[in-house]
């Protein structure tokens, strides 16, 4: 299949990605109410469309944190992403860069930082989790500051991990030792592509950048032990003022839904806030990402970068998103899928794929720069 858009690259992932690889990525918590609400309530925004105006010269470029982008997007982080193809965070940052966009490096990435940085000119942003070993969380910001990442992404929904049935049902978690190991290699032999590039030439096979505080354990097990373990339930608005200690760049809070908590965002100093339910994998039946954002942006005001993440299908997407009050959006399962249905190649094609529909979205509203894109461009609105 040649793919042509966003759910294109979803098929092919399934298709050529072992099963509980693509269940990690596909799936949300529990029914999986608010991965679906994420999608419809966007797919609902309607634009007003406009006519007889200009729009011979459109500019996607913006600038956020001190960089000049291509256009308002970026490859949000995703954990063990880089088992989707053979090296896979290495080959979608080059992506990213070769496409003028961030791309955001997860804790739990597969390559560890030094890879990912070393592999491309432009350094990554890093996504960090409250830990409770204060001191790893100190040694990842100093790397991460090491490598020039110029921004730091605080995710802060997940002092617990939710639960998501579909890990349980492919055999990812709940199947320790070795009978969830054979259930993961049979899916694997199934997969034989997969398994040459990724399970054969792919390795070393564990969580770069917290494989020193795993002591040598590698296994898939040993990572979900680690995170439940690991992960700070404790994690309070005073722990802001230790990542500020240790992190003298901007600070972006991702996993903001509640205006109240994005006026305490910036009554605490930071620079930015994403928008987002963790895709729908934290807490299901909570607001859509695009019902939550208009409250926010009005919260927030001028005080706060508001970025976006959760339910992005195509460029009109990037666009709705822009017009309820984002400044930009990050991708997750998006570039996830084109990774695992198309390497770096797949993952650019995404990257063009959207450019594309954002031009086209922005030409029949009536628009030519990503400045002139808010609640005007929305249907019903003036």
């Amino acid at each position: 299949m040649k793919a042509a858009s966003i759910s294109d690259y979803r098929a092919l992932a399934r298709r050529r990605l072992p099963r509980f690889l693509f269940e990690y990525i596909d799936g949300g918590s529990y029914a999986e109410v608010t991965l679906g609400r994420n999608v419809a309530d966007l797919e609902a925004v309607a634009l007003r469309q406009r006519v007889l105006r200009d729009i011979s010269r459109i500019d996607l470029s913006t600038s956020l944190f001190g960089e000049r982008l291509a256009m308002p997007v970026a490859l949000g982080p995703v954990g063990l992403a880089g088992l989707n193809a053979r090296r896979g965070e290495v080959q979608a940052a080059r992506a990213a860069e070769a496409a003028g966009v961030p791309f955001a490096l997860s804790t739990v990435s597969a390559c560890p930082l030094a890879e990912v940085a070393g592999a491309v000119k432009t350094p990554p942003w890093f996504q960090l989790y409250m830990i409770r070993d204060r001191g790893f969380m100190i040694d990842l910001m100093a790397q991460a500051s090491a490598a020039g990442c110029p921004v730091l992404i605080f995710t802060v929904d997940m002092p617990v991990p939710g639960t998501r049935y579909r890990d349980y049902r492919s055999g990812l978690a709940g199947a320790p030792g070795l009978g969830g190991s054979l259930r993961r290699f049979g899916q694997a032999l199934t997969h034989p592509r997969w398994a040459w590039d990724v399970g054969l030439w792919g390795r070393p096979h564990h969580l770069g950048n917290v494989a020193p505080v795993l002591a040598g354990k590698t296994g898939l097990n040993d990572f979900f032990a680690w995170m439940r373990d690991n992960f700070d339930p404790a994690i309070g608005w005073d722990d802001l003022d230790f990542v500020r200690r240790h992190w003298k760049g901007p600070i972006l809070l991702k996993g903001i839904l509640d205006p109240d908590d994005a006026r305490e965002a910036a009554a605490r100093g930071v620079e930015g806030v994403i928008v987002s339910n963790h895709g729908g994998r934290q807490l299901d039946g909570v607001p859509s990402t695009a019902r939550a954002l208009p409250a926010i942006a009005d919260a927030a005001g001028d005080r706060l970068t508001l970025m976006a993440d959760g339910g992005i299908r195509s460029g009109l997407d990037v666009v709705r998103m822009l017009a309820l009050g984002a400044r930009g959006v990050l991708l997750g399962r998006a570039w996830a899928w084109a990774l695992g249905g198309g390497g770096q190649a797949g993952v650019a094609h995404v990257l063009e794929l959207l450019a594309a529909e954002m031009r086209v979205a922005m030409g029949l509203t009536g628009v030519t720069r990503i400045d002139q894109i808010d609640e005007k461009i929305l249907a019903g609105r003036e």
